[in-house]
């Protein structure tokens, strides 16, 4: 099957977050907003009940095959059921509804790896819910990772939007535990992993990728810290070795405004908040998650579960929409190259 014969396998997320509403929200809004055909991956009467909630008519159809999924689009919104445990109460989570979010995952990405779905949407999960229940990994990044026969460090996190694509090195780990988690080796394949994407998926041919330092103003020359001469300058050197077009340290302070950002294809930051902070101040509701390293597409909307947000009819789809548009549009780019 071609990529436009194949849907989308969006997971639900956390029931009882905004995953519900924001898919119902753009699924009522594809006429104005269009989105590719999708199928959802969850529990058809938690979608119902919070339809109702929303005050949102739309006709949802089980269905047992992904393949239905493009047939039914236009009119009804096609789920493929996996039930969650206990009651559902918007904005109330609960630990009982961690195995099917991890099914729904799961699920989706057996779907992609058998060609009947084209790429994994993913919406938001609790990582605190999910690591509370037993689920062994920080995040969707790692798992994926696992259900891909990979290492988490074979994968990377990148956020991407209009104005800007960043990827940060450490993701979910303690800040205190970021210098000895950082080496040359770790920068050097988040590099790697960068480029070879942004020219797979965003057709980049020789992406520019501009690499901050760890400490205030890059560690000025060693005198607020080390790790850019011992470990992020040697990172950088043996990058360019390999032919890739890397530039740095940079301090991170003035890495984001907008005259920085013409001179780069895609940041590459040290830890989480040095590289998600500017992305979701400059562009929150546009923002999408992208894993890189992945045999398989997979995107998920920028933000998370908002559970004060569930039911209220206030969450945005808006990162959700580009979400799925951007996982059709990397899809469609690979199959072109294949």
């Amino acid at each position: 099957m071609d990529n436009a014969e194949r849907p989308l396998a969006l997971t639900l997320g956390d029931p009882a977050g905004i995953g519900p509403d924001i898919t119902l929200l753009a699924y009522a809004a594809r006429r104005s907003a269009p989105v590719p055909p999708f199928v959802l991956i969850g529990d058809p009467s938690v979608l119902a009940e919070r339809a109702r909630a929303l005050g949102l008519d739309i006709e949802i159809a089980t269905v047992g095959e992904a393949a239905e999924a493009p047939f039914l689009f236009a009119e009804t919104l096609p789920v493929l059921p996996v039930s969650v445990a206990g009651d559902v109460v918007a904005g109330h989570p609960d630990s009982a509804a961690a195995g099917a979010v991890q099914r729904s995952i799961e699920r989706a990405v057996e779907l992609v790896r058998a060609g009947t779905a084209s790429a994994v949407v993913t919406n938001p999960i609790s990582k605190a819910i999910l690591i509370h229940a037993g689920f062994g990994f920080p995040g969707h990044t790692e798992f994926l990772a696992k259900l891909a026969g990979l290492d988490a460090s074979d994968v990377v996190m990148m956020l991407a939007a209009p104005e800007l694509k960043v990827v940060p090195v450490t993701i979910h780990i303690p800040l205190k535990e970021v210098m000895a988690a950082l080496d040359e080796g770790r920068i050097v394949k988040t590099l790697e992993i960068t480029a070879r994407d942004l020219t797979r998926y965003f057709g980049v041919a020789r992406p520019r990728i501009a690499v901050t330092g760890l400490n205030p103003h890059a560690g000025e020359d060693g005198t607020m810290g080390r790790e850019e001469i011992d470990v992020i300058m040697p990172a950088i050197a043996a990058a360019r070795r390999q032919g890739l077009d890397v530039t740095g340290p940079y301090s991170a302070d003035t890495l984001f405004h907008a005259a920085a950002r013409k001179t780069y294809d895609v940041a590459v930051a040290m830890f989480h908040d040095q590289a998600l902070i500017p992305i979701k101040t400059l562009a929150f509701d546009l923002g999408v998650n992208v894993t890189l390293g992945l045999p398989f597409v997979r995107t998920s909307p920028d933000h998370g579960t908002a559970f004060a947000l569930a039911g209220t009819g206030q969450a945005s789809p808006r990162s959700l929409i580009e979400a799925l548009r951007l996982a059709d549009a990397m899809q469609a780019r690979a199959d072109a190259k294949s």
